[in-house]
C-alpha cells in the first residue's frame, strides 16, 4: 500500500468521525473504532517512514493490531 492510500484511508476515517460526532446521538462504539483504526493508520505511515528514512523497504512495514498500537505510550 502507498504512502497516498493510507493517506486517503485516514481522510476518509477522520469525515466519518467528524461526520458521527456532530449528532446528538452519535453511535460511541463506532467513533471507538474509528479512532482505533486512524491509530493504525497513522502507525503504518510512521513505520513506512523510518524504514524510507534508513534505506529500508517501506512495503515491509505490516499493520500493528489494535491491542498494539492502543498501548503506546503518549
Amino acid at each position: 500500500m502507498e504512502d497516498a492510500a493510507i493517506i486517503q484511508r485516514i481522510n476518509d476515517l477522520v469525515a466519518e468521525e467528524e461526520k458521527l460526532l456532530e449528532t446528538p446521538k452519535h453511535d460511541a462504539a463506532r467513533v471507538r473504532e474509528l479512532e482505533v483504526m486512524l491509530d493504525q493508520c497513522f502507525d503504518l505511515l510512521r513505520q513506512r517512514r523510518a524504514k524510507r528514512e534508513f534505506g529500508l523497504d517501506p512495503e515491509s512495514a505490516t499493520p500493528r493490531d489494535a491491542a498494539t498500537v492502543e498501548n503506546y505510550e503518549q
